[in-house]
């Protein structure tokens, strides 16, 4: 039983083991804690468990795994998209989820969309080259980019 104040994220890292998910401000300002939920992004950190029965929910973890990336990890690790990588799980949950949306095409478009996130480290521009050789790759195949 989930009591109803239980927020996604505490459910994740506390109850099921799923530690890829980061908790950095907990007050959904920084998108370390992004998830995908149905396929969309959220913050984890001001999700109520409760509120997700039945969704599918897509954490780091979900993706892939060692010696079966998906693209996005693949170009986040190509691109060397992050330094210290507490933020990498929440930037790789919410590209993915930004291309899925299919709106952010140009780099404008994609420093928006990604805006929520927030890395300490100033990895940027990496990031978005990542997002972007994911988003050439998927456009060129014709599929959602994850």
């Amino acid at each position: 039983m989930i009591a109803p104040d239980v927020t996604l994220l505490d459910l994740l890292r506390e109850r099921l083991g799923l530690t890829g998910t980061k908790k950095g401000c907990d007050h959904g300002q920084c998108g370390a804690c992004a998830v995908l939920v149905d396929g969309r992004r959220v913050n984890a950190c001001l999700t109520l468990a409760i509120m997700q029965e039945g969704a599918d929910v897509v954490t780091i973890e979900g993706p892939g795994a060692p010696g079966r990336l998906r693209p996005m990890q693949r170009a986040f690790i190509a691109r060397d998209a992050f330094q210290c990588g507490y933020c990498a799980p929440g930037q790789i949950c919410s590209a993915v989820g930004l291309l899925n949306e299919g709106r952010a095409h140009t780099d404008d478009e994609i420093r928006e969309a990604m805006s929520g996130n927030l890395c300490r480290c100033g990895a940027y521009p990496n990031i978005l080259a990542a997002i972007r050789d994911v988003l050439a790759e998927s456009e060129a195949a014709g599929e959602a980019a994850q």
